[in-house]
């Protein structure tokens, strides 16, 4: 019955979840303090905008879209899969995934916090077949709901572990597609510390692992909220940033090109993630002492 009513509420117009979540993203904003200098404080660190007048205005907009991207969650995952494509207006960069698949090659698809990361391998597994690395959440309903909005087309579920790690090893040597969230905070054991914006991030150092193991070509793909509920822009580019190296070479310079790439879009960024979290038994880097 729950699934049946959320159905029911998805086919409702894609500009009407966009003018709610907004909405509901600029109400939170004003009325969690917590919630608000964790956004003023993630967006600040980056340093994009300009002056003080410039980051005073971008605030509200930022609340906005990070208030969209939660409730366009239930469209892009409830609504028929046919329906869910259609919201999407244009694809840049598809000739980036032909090239990799003519060289044989697997794909390393970086989905950021950037927009809409929900429907971009929707898109991607209605052409061709996908892996995606997913963190079960704790209440099996919740899990039930994400499964059914996320595992169609041609999309593989992987949890973050071991055995989703050799999913994800297997696909790429098939020579298909592995979505990974690249600006995620990683486990304890599985991550480094690298700038992110001027300060240290515990950064996974997962996509630099496959890439040096199987070869693969790592592109960003990233889905643009258009305004007006109009639907989504997919861009698909090559990672301008070297993963044969050196991990902390590798994981400086992914973080590098994920910050040119916010550069771009920065209000749909989701500046809410904790980004600098300290997971629990990890050693602090130098500059951020015991604390």
């Amino acid at each position: 019955m729950r699934l049946f009513l959320l159905r029911l509420l998805a086919k409702l117009p894609l500009r009407f979840w966009h003018g709610l979540g907004a909405f509901g993203g600029w109400l939170t904003y004003r009325s969690d303090k917590r919630y608000a200098a964790k956004i003023q404080s993630n967006f600040a660190q980056s340093g994009i905008a300009m002056d003080a007048a410039d980051y005073q205005q971008r605030l509200p907009q930022i609340a906005r879209e990070i208030g969209k991207g939660a409730a366009e969650v239930l469209p892009v995952w409830l609504r028929p899969y046919q329906d869910v494509l259609k919201l999407v207006q244009a694809c840049h960069g598809w000739e980036h995934v032909e090239a990799a698949a003519q060289s044989g090659k697997g794909i390393l698809a970086m989905t950021p916090h950037l927009g809409c990361f929900e429907i971009v391998s929707l898109y991607y597994a209605a052409r061709r077949p996908m892996t995606v690395m997913y963190k079960p959440p704790r209440q099996r309903w919740a899990e039930a709901i994400m499964r059914t909005g996320r595992e169609r087309g041609q999309i593989s579920l992987a949890t973050t572990d071991v055995k989703g790690v050799r999913a994800l090893l297997t696909a790429l040597k098939k020579g298909e597609a592995v979505g990974i969230l690249p600006d995620q905070v990683a486990s304890r054991g599985d991550g480094i510390w690298a700038n992110f914006f001027g300060r240290p991030a515990y950064t996974p150092t997962l996509v630099t692992r496959l890439h040096q193991s199987t070869g693969a070509v790592p592109l960003l793909m990233y889905g643009v909220r258009l305004p007006r509920g109009l639907g989504y822009d997919i861009h698909i580019e090559p990672l301008q940033a070297d993963l044969s190296g050196d991990k902390q070479l590798a994981c400086n310079a992914l973080n590098h090109a994920l910050e040119q790439l916010i550069r771009k879009f920065p209000a749909q960024y989701l500046w809410s993630y904790n980004r600098y979290k300290q997971p629990g038994g990890v050693v602090p880097p130098p500059s951020e002492g015991a604390s």
